[in-house]
């Protein structure tokens, strides 16, 4: 998450864009975007017939005639949904779907990115007159803040919330396991067959990985683990009490850097290339999402190519938005325990 509140954000529409889409609304008639919340976090109701309802992180239950079927949702989120067998469901997505060479994000996974509209690429771009053709029955996204909705920009989030409601899932400074088990429930709410083969051979793997994982932070207690994002000029280093994956490494037993000045949300803090070697670090689990610098980025930087970690060639990449799913998460705890097992002492 260390690049999340850097990043400016863009106006989605011009002046013609948003007259335009006045019209889109009308022919819409587009209702209320909530209704008021229950203080569980349950689903109720049918994906197969009768009316719909599920209660998110905001304590907001959405209620509809029916089950939702054309759903439009932060590529993350649909990533993990299509994990569950709904890929077919998704009609549109936001957030980092597609990388330069037209491959797919890792957020996205199994998701055909070439089926589904694209509403916005990066931080802030979200079409909104794209987003009412596509006659969403619901929109799916993260809660990092509370109260916010992961990758809808501010400026324009009451016209989008105004087209359909919306389900947030919470996702930061809790757990990683919390959204899993949640995404999960919302999947089976949608009509996933959680008892599919593939949904209960990705629970299998991932707790077999999380075990694995337990293990080697175990045996290797003095292997200390540094999750950062690289930029041009700024090196940031995260913190294991905020973002949900560091959160449960350390849960593991993993020994995560913690950083001493982080930012005022508490997530990361933000270190020059002079002062990268702040922290000693024996693994550098390094942000791979297309908005940071990659290793071959890095590989003229100095400051980078001098830290012991480099040197030992033990970086790793991290998904710092994982993918809430058991298929999602149970490959990065593989690969973070593979490295811990592996490791050199370096600090």
């Amino acid at each position: 998450m260390a690049l999340a509140r850097r990043l400016s954000r863009r106006s989605v529409l011009a002046a013609g864009g948003v007259a335009a889409l006045g019209l889109v609304l009308a022919a819409c008639g587009a209702g209320d975007s909530t209704t008021s919340g229950s203080t569980t976090a349950s689903n109720t109701g049918s994906a197969s017939s009768g009316p719909w309802s599920f209660t998110d992180d905001r304590n907001v239950t959405v209620k509809l005639d029916a089950a939702p079927t054309r759903l439009v949702a932060f590529t993350g989120a649909a990533g993990a949904l299509a994990d569950y067998g709904l890929g077919d469901k998704i009609v549109g997505v936001f957030g980092e779907t597609k990388r330069k060479d037209g491959s797919p994000e890792p957020q996205a996974g199994e998701l055909d990115v070439n089926k589904v509209t694209i509403l916005g690429n990066v931080w802030g771009e979200f079409d909104i007159e794209k987003y009412a053709s596509l006659r969403p029955d619901l929109l799916i996204t993260h809660e990092f803040e509370p109260g916010s909705l992961w990758y809808v920009p501010d400026e324009s989030k009451d016209k989008i919330t105004a087209l359909a409601q919306s389900v947030a899932i919470k996702t930061g400074k809790i757990s990683l396991v919390k959204p899993i088990e949640r995404y999960a429930e919302l999947a089976k709410a949608l009509g996933a067959d959680m008892n599919s083969p593939k949904v209960t051979e990705a629970k299998a793997r991932f707790d077999a990985a999380v075990e694995r994982l337990r293990k080697a932070a175990a045996e290797h207690p003095d292997i200390r683990v540094l999750a950062a994002s690289a930029s041009a000029d700024l090196f940031y280093v995260s913190s294991p009490k905020t973002t949900s994956d560091l959160i449960y490494f350390a849960e593991l037993g993993v020994n995560i850097v913690e950083p001493e000045k982080v930012d005022d949300g508490g997530y990361f803090e933000s270190l020059s290339w002079e002062n990268s070697d702040k922290y000693a670090a024996d693994v550098i689990m390094l942000d791979s999402r297309t908005m940071a610098l990659q290793p071959d980025d890095l590989k003229d930087k100095p400051a980078w190519t001098k830290l012991p970690a480099v040197q030992a060639g033990q970086v790793i990449p991290w998904d710092a938005v994982p993918r809430h799913s058991y298929a999602g998460v149970a490959p990065l705890l593989e690969a973070l325990a593979e490295a811990i097992e592996n490791a050199k002492k370096l600090s």
